[in-house]
């Protein structure tokens, strides 16, 4: 399954029957790609809104909050929407946490991430992209659920955009040869090196703010 991780031999992993493996076995038996996409893009936007007017300001937020916007957003489309993988999945050669560990990294991450850094309202760019890029990062090596990680961490990542005072950020260019950069700022983190990764979100900061301004 292209842009799928491989768990194809679990149970979790199981392809919607008649759809030449291309669409992840679903509540509504939709077997076209396209319209999976679409579906979940749509839903997506409109739970970024939710979330927007449903998180004020000032709100830290917590890994119970993660699981809500995974359930808002997926929930009645997959039946794992909002509970944290049962599977240990990998990107190509790397692996994320083993899914036994993800509760307790998950209350690590709360403790030690998104106390921290939310609300995100450091009051300069800089700050504001080092806190972007360690929850970000931090988020991203767990991988709790199933499907939708790296959506979920932008998610989350606009949310603490509009804490800052910034509108969602527009992660349009994260492609080709960015998205590699993306992946090896990843990797980066596991040596607890953020800038890689804080360089990225400034970047993204500069460039929406040109873009909307």
């Amino acid at each position: 399954m292209k842009d799928r991780y491989d768990v194809s031999h679990l149970p979790e992993g199981q392809c919607e029957p008649g759809s030449r493996g291309l669409v992840l076995k679903n509540l509504l038996g939709i077997k076209n790609r396209r319209e999976i996409e679409a579906l979940e893009t749509e839903r997506y936007i409109r739970t970024l809104d939710v979330c927007a007017h449903r998180y004020h300001e000032h709100h830290r937020f917590t890994s119970q909050d993660l699981r809500e916007m995974h359930y808002e957003w997926l929930g009645g489309i997959y039946s794992w929407a909002g509970n944290y993988r049962q599977v240990n999945i990998s990107k190509g050669n790397f692996p994320f946490a083993a899914a036994a560990h993800i509760p307790n990294l998950m209350g690590d991450f709360e403790k030690d991430c998104l106390a921290l850094w939310t609300p995100c309202r450091g009051g300069s760019i800089s700050r504001d992209s080092n806190a972007l890029a360690i929850v970000h990062a931090e988020f991203i090596l767990i991988h709790p659920f199933r499907e939708g990680n790296g959506r979920l961490g932008r998610m989350l990542a606009d949310l603490m955009a509009l804490q800052a005072g910034f509108v969602p950020l527009d992660f349009s260019d994260v492609k080709g040869r960015r998205r590699q950069h993306y992946f090896s700022a990843v990797q980066a983190a596991m040596r607890k090196n953020y800038q890689p990764m804080q360089q990225i979100f400034e970047e993204l900061i500069r460039k929406t703010m040109r873009k909307y301004v």
